[in-house]
């Protein structure tokens, strides 16, 4: 029997996100094993907190059953035809960026990107509308969808890889505004905890 490395809290819930998104998932127990037969064991109080932060609910299923689900996620249970539907937030002026990035609250999916940030991203360069982020290896797409989830206005879209995310700034220009805010948002925890990076 070889032992298994232990997985980060951002891997383990990337996990949980890929299982839910291909398997309808009835119950705690059998998601619990399923991340089990994929090598990663969690306590039942982990998998209620990890599902709590990653939004998922119940829906009826194509089976008829009720199942785990993502809500938003494009083609998974409860998701809308075509994938999610467009944030629409009234157009600002290009140089006004008085509320960008948007404020977070103690919950909802601002508040789910300011608290990974700190622990996910590694580095941002821009070039355009273009913005590169480095991340763990492994937490690229999970982190690419929490950016896509906070619905920032600015932000057209990501594609995540495994260490890289590409973001894509809705203005021609608003790639170097986006990685200045995702690292001012990366350093917070930093600054608040008395740590200077």
């Amino acid at each position: 029997m070889s032992a298994v490395s232990p997985i980060t809290k951002a891997g383990r819930q990337a996990k949980i996100a890929a299982i839910l998104a291909s398997v309808e998932v009835r119950s705690q127990e059998e998601l619990a094993e399923l991340l089990s037969a994929g090598g990663t064991h969690v306590t039942q109080a982990t998998l209620s907190r990890d599902l709590d932060e990653l939004g998922a609910v119940r829906l009826r299923g194509v089976s008829g059953t009720l199942v785990y689900a993502l809500p938003g996620e494009a083609g998974g249970p409860g998701s809308q035809p075509g994938g999610v539907p467009p944030v629409r937030r009234p157009r600002r002026a290009a140089g006004d960026r008085a509320s960008w990035p948007p404020p977070t609250t103690s919950e909802g999916p601002g508040a789910r990107l300011a608290r990974v940030a700190p622990e996910l991203l590694i580095s941002a360069e821009s070039s355009a509308n273009l913005v590169v982020l480095r991340t763990p290896a492994g937490a690229a797409q999970y982190f690419a969808s929490v950016i896509d989830h906070a619905a920032w206005s600015s932000i057209l879209g990501t594609v995540g890889g495994d260490d890289t995310v590409l973001v894509i700034a809705r203005e021609p220009d608003g790639g170097q505004a986006v990685a200045e805010a995702l690292l001012r948002l990366a350093e917070r925890r930093g600054i608040q905890s008395g740590h200077n990076h």
